[in-house]
C-alpha cells in the first residue's frame, strides 16, 4: 500500500489515517457494547467486559486501588495499542504502532502523565529524588537521574516499535515466499505477540505512574 493516502486534496500519512480507523473502530464498538447494557449481556458486551475487568485487574494488581483513577488513561491506552497491533495481520492493513511516531507520541503521553502526577501529589518535593540523598551526591545523581527518566519514554517507543514494525516485514515475506496455509502459525505468533506488547507497555506505564505517586516516600 503506497505510505501516503489521498484525502481532500491533502496527503495523509498512513499511519495517521489508520489510527484515524483504529479511533473509529474502537469507538463504534463501545457504542454498539454499551448502547442496551443488559444484565445478561450480549456477545458484543460480553467481549467489552471481559476486555476492561482485565484492564482493571491488571490495574489494581500492579498499582493497588489508588490507581483506579488512572484507569480510564491505562485502558484506553491498551485498548487503542492491542487493536492497532491485531490491524496488521489483516493483509492489505497496516498497524500504526509499526510507526515510530504512533508509538513515540503515546510514550510521551505516558511520560508527561508521570511527572504531572508526581507534582501534584507531592509539590515541587518531587523532585527531590532527581537529586540523591545528600547534597554532596547531586552532581553525581542528577545526571543519572535525568538520564534514567529520559530513556522511559525512548524504551516504551522502541520496544513496541521495533516488535510491531518486524512483525510486519516478517508477515509480508512470508505471505510472498511461502503458500496461503504455511503463514498460519505466524499469524498465531504474530496475534501473541501482538498482545504481549500490549501488556508490556500497558505495565510499564502503570509502573512509571505508580513510581511517581509513592516518590515522596
Amino acid at each position: 500500500m503506497h505510505p501516503l493516502l489521498f484525502l481532500e486534496n491533502h496527503y495523509v500519512p498512513a499511519h495517521v489515517a489508520y489510527t484515524w480507523f483504529v479511533v473509529a473502530l474502537l469507538a463504534i464498538l463501545s457504542f454498539l457494547a454499551t448502547r442496551r447494557l443488559q444484565v445478561y449481556p450480549s456477545r458484543m458486551q460480553n467481549i467489552m467486559e471481559v476486555i476492561i475487568g482485565s484492564f482493571d485487574s491488571l490495574l489494581v494488581d500492579t498499582m493497588g486501588h489508588q490507581g483506579r483513577k488512572f484507569f480510564p488513561l491505562i485502558a484506553t491506552l491498551g485498548l487503542f495499542i492491542l487493536t492497532a497491533n491485531l490491524i496488521g495481520i489483516i493483509p492489505g492493513f497496516e498497524s500504526p504502532t509499526a510507526n515510530i511516531n504512533t508509538t513515540a507520541s503515546m510514550a510521551l503521553v505516558v511520560f508527561l502523565s508521570t511527572h504531572v502526577v508526581g507534582v501534584s501529589i507531592h509539590g515541587f518535593k518531587y523532585f527531590k529524588q532527581f537529586l540523591g540523598p545528600v547534597w554532596w551526591l547531586i552532581p553525581l545523581m542528577l545526571p543519572i537521574e535525568i538520564i534514567s527518566h529520559l530513556s522511559r519514554p525512548l524504551s516504551l517507543t522502541f520496544r513496541l516499535f521495533g516488535n510491531i514494525a518486524g512483525e510486519d516485514i516478517v508477515l509480508a515475506v512470508v505471505l510472498l515466499l511461502v503458500p496461503l496455509l504455511v503463514p498460519l502459525p505466524v499469524f498465531i505468533l504474530m496475534i501473541f505477540t501482538s498482545i504481549v506488547q500490549t501488556l508490556v507497555f500497558m505495565l510499564l506505564a502503570m509502573m512509571y505512574i505508580a513510581g511517581a505517586l509513592e516518590a515522596g516516600h
